[in-house]
């Protein structure tokens, strides 16, 4: 079975400093159809304004991952990590007991748009911990780019969750054929561009459902860049 869901049916919030489209019930917006996909909880398009950014704040019990498109995300958090992420990069905080942390745009006069990510643990608790990898565009080139595991297989980040994330650039004639388990959810969340995915055209922001499929088919790409979550069931 495959579930689309066009970009425009995601919640809006619009606060000035952030413009942000949720693919799943978050903060003001609450729809009981769309609370999440296996143990993928958030998937938030944020926008954040030159010079602005989401002051000190906590989180716990869940894997958080940055994917950053445009501009870079300064990241502040309470074991000490100051970083900026950037284009081609993933960062994965777990937030385990309990980590505080900021996220600001010190650009002066560009937004910063990126991926805000919630997985849910294996368990709840544990150390909080935090890493950020790079992984460059050949990677990705009509392929799909393993960049967050369980374990950290073919250079990915690693992360306290039953699920994994690929990352895949694909135009024109480029394409690919997956076999997944049927047992396992696959969520495919378009970034940008346009895609075909197991025969469903695709534009940006939209997302696929995948359930009880044995395959998974990307194919005519325009300028597509797309995130493969395969999930607990």
């Amino acid at each position: 079975m495959i579930t689309l869901r066009k970009a425009r049916d995601r919640g809006h919030a619009d606060h000035g400093w952030l413009d942000s489209w949720h693919s799943f019930s978050f903060a003001d917006y609450h729809d009981p159809r769309h609370m999440g996909v296996g143990n993928l909880r958030v998937i938030n398009e944020d926008r954040i304004a030159p010079g602005t950014g989401f002051g000190t704040h906590g989180h716990r019990d869940m894997e958080i991952i940055s994917y950053v498109l445009e501009g870079a995300l300064a990241h502040k958090d309470s074991m000490g990590n100051e970083a900026h992420i950037v284009p081609g990069e993933v960062q994965r905080m777990s937030a385990g007991t309990g980590v505080r942390h900021s996220e600001h745009n010190h650009a002066a006069n560009r937004a910063t748009h990126f991926l805000q990510i919630w997985i849910l643990p294996d368990a709840p608790g544990g150390a909080p911990g935090y890493e950020q990898k790079y992984f460059d565009p050949t990677l990705k080139r009509g392929k799909l780019a393993l960049v967050a595991s369980p374990d950290g297989a073919e250079g990915s980040v690693s992360m306290r969750a039953d699920a994994k994330l690929y990352a895949g650039l694909f135009d024109g004639i480029e394409s690919l054929h997956k076999a997944v388990d049927p047992e396992r959810p696959q969520y495919v969340h378009l970034v940008r561009g346009e895609l075909t995915v197991n025969g469903q055209a695709m534009q940006a922001g939209d997302a696929v459902t995948l359930k009880g499929e044995l395959e998974l088919r990307l194919s005519d790409g325009r300028q597509a860049e797309v995130l493969v979550f395969d999930l607990a069931p």
